[in-house]
């Protein structure tokens, strides 16, 4: 089956051409005709088979017709990430050369000004993260009831994101009369229960079993002795010295991970930068366009990078840390493998990970994956235990050095005999004599002057001797006082 089968038009079967694409994925040949046809489509597929193609299509189509009013988009694409989001608008410019339609990105880290400015002029289509959307309706700058197509795309993303009251509020702010497209590479009940709710009579379009992984990938595991972060780095590095790894994506669990694993790869020489949320926006833009381009090697990357990105030609992706949820797993090597090309995924797994890991091959299907051997590595490159630096270990042995340190000064030689000990003394009565003068002399002009307060060679002061008078205002009158008043 080709484009031309789909019903499309003769203007965007030229734009499928002059982008490089001759037949449609299984995804696009079920979802496309009814889509066009105006039925609400529910699409279930593997990451990487081309569900964008799938809602931008007949998007491009249903809105070649009508004119957009200002601050009512005609169509709106809701995405979980900035990132999935600009890639559905570099779709839509791709796909709509031959259309005059309008489009805005709503995202974070850009002015508002800028995205005000498009809405106030009107758009056709609306490309959004829920929360930057909701953020321009609650000012009152944007109304959703001209929608006429809504497209979720990587809805089971927007559950683990935490977006799903967030969709609900948006699906009651549009028109009943819409039509909806949702996709998702899985469906949990939580997914199930906002399709029942919101979508009517939805053509379902199911071309894979959910969360199952393309035959494209070769999946290893590398067994890790200990949860050492120390050994999985030394272990990551050799995997990225492998032969055939030309570049990869690296994923970790926590946003605090990425950026050590990132300069650690960046210190031993490796071409790798860090993406996660909390980096500015155009900082993670230029990371991807530059790990396109093939400027950057290697990605390291939380899960903001694990959904729906279109990255051609990745050879390898690399799990540092065994995913939480074993959905996550099916997201992440889907970066590789795509478009029919050969892919390859590593894991590294450590005998903390096992009940995640247990999870990951009831999800996929599978009774094991293979295991590379690096226990000979493992051997060659221990790695020496470091010093703690908190919790229970690090305080007993800090209390084992305090407690070194004591025993140490209670076991300093004594002299042996008195003449040593005599011999100790001359300095201690020499620096007492010599504050006795000093106090006589202050006295001899009529001031006071306190016991001096510095130590002598480290030696603590010597207490105060009893039988010196304590000299104040009572026993000497100071000089000034004496002087005669002129009458």
């Amino acid at each position: 089956m080709s484009f031309a089968d789909l019903g499309l038009s003769p203007k965007l079967l030229e734009a499928i051409a002059a982008a490089g694409y001759e037949n449609p994925t299984p995804i696009q040949e079920e979802a496309i005709p009814p889509a066009i046809k105006g039925h609400d489509v529910l699409g279930i597929a593997q990451t990487g088979t081309g569900k964008t193609a799938s809602f931008t299509l007949p998007m491009i189509e249903r809105l070649s017709k009508g004119r957009a009013k200002a601050r009512m988009p005609r169509s709106l694409v809701l995405a979980p990430t900035r990132e999935l989001a600009a890639q559905v608008a570099e779709n839509f410019e791709k796909y709509g050369v031959n259309h005059k339609l309008s489009m805005a990105l709503l995202i974070g880290g850009v002015s508002f000004g800028d995205q005000d400015a498009k809405l106030t002029r009107g758009v056709d289509v609306l490309i959004a993260t829920p929360g930057r959307l909701l953020d321009h309706f609650e000012r009152g700058r944007l109304l959703l009831t001209g929608i006429e197509v809504m497209v979720v795309d990587e809805a089971d993303r927007m559950l683990d994101m935490g977006f799903i009251p967030d969709i609900e509020k948006i699906f009651k702010l549009t028109p009943m009369t819409r039509q909806t497209l949702f996709f998702s590479a899985t469906m949990p009940p939580e997914i199930q229960r906002i399709t029942d709710q919101f979508l009517h009579k939805p053509v379902r379009v199911e071309v894979s079993k959910p969360a199952t992984t393309a035959d494209t990938i070769t999946q290893r595991i590398v067994r890790v002795p200990t949860k050492d972060d120390k050994m999985k780095r030394n272990a990551l590095r050799e995997l990225l010295r492998q032969d055939g790894v030309k570049n990869g994506i690296i994923f970790c669990n926590r946003k605090s991970t990425v950026d050590v694993v990132a300069k650690s790869l960046q210190k031993h020489g490796f071409n790798a930068r860090p993406i996660h949320g909390d980096l500015a926006q155009a900082f993670r833009t230029e990371t991807l366009d530059k790990f396109r381009s093939d400027e950057v090697q290697f990605l390291v990357a939380s899960d903001v990078a694990a959904r729906g990105l279109d990255i051609p030609a990745v050879s390898h992706v690399f799990n540092y840390d065994v995913p939480i949820h074993s959905d996550d797993y099916v997201h992440r090597i889907g970066r590789t493998g795509r478009a029919g090309l050969k892919g390859a995924a590593m894991m590294l797994v450590t005998p903390a990970d096992g009940k995640h890991y247990d999870a990951i091959l009831k999800t996929i299907g599978a009774e094991e994956i293979e295991a590379l051997d690096f226990s000979k590595f493992f051997e060659e490159n221990p790695v020496r235990e470091s010093r703690p630096r908190g919790g229970k270990d690090a305080k007993e042995s800090r209390g084992r050095r305090s407690s070194s340190r004591r025993d140490n000064r209670k076991s300093e030689p004594k002299p042996e005999n008195d003449a040593a000990a005599e011999a100790e003394k001359p300095a201690e009565n020499d620096a007492k004599s010599a504050e006795d003068d000093a106090s006589q002399k202050a006295s001899q002009r009529g001031e006071t002057r306190a016991p001096s307060r510095r130590r002598k060679n480290g030696e603590a002061r010597s207490p105060r001797r009893r039988e010196e008078a304590v000299v104040g205002l009572g026993d000497h009158v100071p000089a000034f006082l004496m002087r005669e008043v002129a009458r």
